[in-house]
């Protein structure tokens, strides 16, 4: 019984220290379809809604790139800074209610993110409804 007790105590103490880590912090980008390690991307929050930037771009080659398919003002911008998660807001253990630009194609997507462990994000985009899209995992950066 008491060792019952110990694992459960110890489930709900990791579980607790998941969700008190939260979302925020900084992210390395894996591309979904190589697994490559693409970009590191900062999430904050503010005004209560959650946002993610690009702070940071792992190929040499790839720094100086622009979003040449974006519309509007991210048009010919620098991927470099720029704002890709807009307006996410928590819903339980789920953010979501924003949108996510995917600078490859210059299209955005609705999108919710999930902590699916302290150093894990699940990120999902989709047109419409979350079974039409993609999943990615990024693993955090650490200090």
């Amino acid at each position: 019984m008491k060792n019952w007790m110990l694992a459960l105590g110890v489930f709900f103490l990791t579980l607790c220290s998941i969700q008190a880590q939260g979302v925020v912090g900084k992210w390395k980008t894996i591309d979904d379809e190589t697994g490559e390690a693409k970009s590191i991307v900062e999430i904050y929050e503010k005004s209560g809604k959650i946002y993610g930037k690009v702070v940071d771009i792992l190929r040499a080659d790839r720094k100086k790139d622009v979003c040449t398919k974006c519309d509007g003002t991210e048009k010919n911008k620098p991927i470099m800074g720029m704002v890709i998660i807009n307006g996410l807001k928590k819903d339980g253990a789920e953010y979501n209610g924003g949108t996510i630009l995917d600078p490859t194609n210059g299209k955005k997507y609705k999108c919710y993110i999930t902590l699916d462990s302290a150093d894990k994000l699940k990120l999902r985009g989709y047109v419409g409804i979350s079974i039409v899209g993609r999943t990615q995992y990024w693993t955090r950066v650490k200090n």
